[in-house]
């Protein structure tokens, strides 16, 4: 991670002390394990290091887009170097990801990287577009996790089975896997916006910033037109209205969105169970079976 120039090596510095849960590299390596029976080499290592380089990034990223100046409980980047630098600095941390790849000759994991930041700005993209109209269908709203969410986790669970098992059917198997986790997880984050813990992001945070969750989406797509247009109304124009948006929040939990959210999420989390079952059992395949129960009963 070290640069020549300072002022870098005191922000990555401030990165590196700062890190998160670190559950994507856990999926790259228990995934591995599970595939081979156990085995891992240089190139498992360098598959997390360069998902947890990149997902930093756009995390980095992400803070100036949201102008959000909390990220894991401290200050973000933009919040203490302001916004040029932070996105300099998501630049360097996506290029060091991509040249570890890159110089080990690493190129059918620096493929499923790649496709994984691709995807990634194709859902952001495509729910701002989305959310300008408010207009967004179930079918929509899957396509914006997939991308947005689902397709690094999937990234994470193809690049273990890739690092240790090339060219195999487990790579595109151990993908599907990692999608149906991230469905789960993007769920299980839209599910917090409505919930009454502190969990780092305030609630109604969502709501404020016009992004369609599927609890929101399932309302809007039950009730009566009267009610559907004070939704589309209360949500576009009186966001930033504390009263209204609780308002909002107490509608849809009473239209049953929340009820609707947690049964689609556990579908996702069985689908993932069901090709997890398919393998034989070892401690690596517990340890994601507690990791795919995590995303769902995770606080924060």
């Amino acid at each position: 991670m070290s640069s020549k120039v300072a002022l870098l090596n005191r922000i990555t510095h401030y990165i590196v002390n700062r890190k998160g849960k670190q559950m994507r590299p856990m999926f790259v390596f228990l995934v591995a394990k599970m595939v081979s029976g156990g085995e891992v080499n240089e190139r498992t290592y360098r598959g997390a290091s360069v998902i947890e380089l990149i997902h930093t990034a756009t995390l980095v990223h992400d803070d100036v887009v949201d102008d959000s100046n909390r990220r894991r409980g401290f200050f973000s980047i933009n919040a203490l170097w302001k916004n040029k630098i932070a996105v300099l600095v998501g630049d360097y941390l996506l290029s060091k990801g991509l040249l570890l790849s890159i110089d080990h000759g690493d190129f059918d994991l620096l493929k499923i990287i790649s496709v994984a930041v691709r995807e990634m700005s194709e859902g952001e993209l495509l729910q701002i577009e989305k959310a300008r109209n408010l207009d967004i269908t179930e079918e929509v709203y899957y396509e914006i996790i997939r991308q947005k969410t689902a397709t690094l986790i999937a990234a994470c669970c193809s690049l273990g089975a890739c690092s240790v098992s090339p060219d195999s059917e487990e790579v595109q198997e151990m993908r599907r896997f990692g999608e149906l986790i991230g469905m789960a997880f993007q769920i299980k984050d839209d599910l917090f916006d409505y919930g009454d813990e502190a969990i780092g992001k305030p609630t109604g945070i969502d709501i404020k910033e016009q992004k369609m969750t599927l609890p929101l989406i399932y309302a809007l797509n039950t009730c009566s037109k009267e009610k559907k247009k004070w939704l589309i109304n209360a949500v576009k124009n009186h966001n930033k209205d504390k009263k209204r948006v609780k308002e909002v929040i107490s509608f849809v939990k009473e239209m049953g969105g929340l009820d609707y959210a947690i049964k689609v999420m556990h579908q996702f989390k069985d689908d993932a169970l069901a090709i997890l079952s398919t393998y034989p059992d070892s401690e690596y395949k517990s340890s994601l079976d507690l990791m795919v129960d995590y995303v769902i009963d995770r606080k924060k």
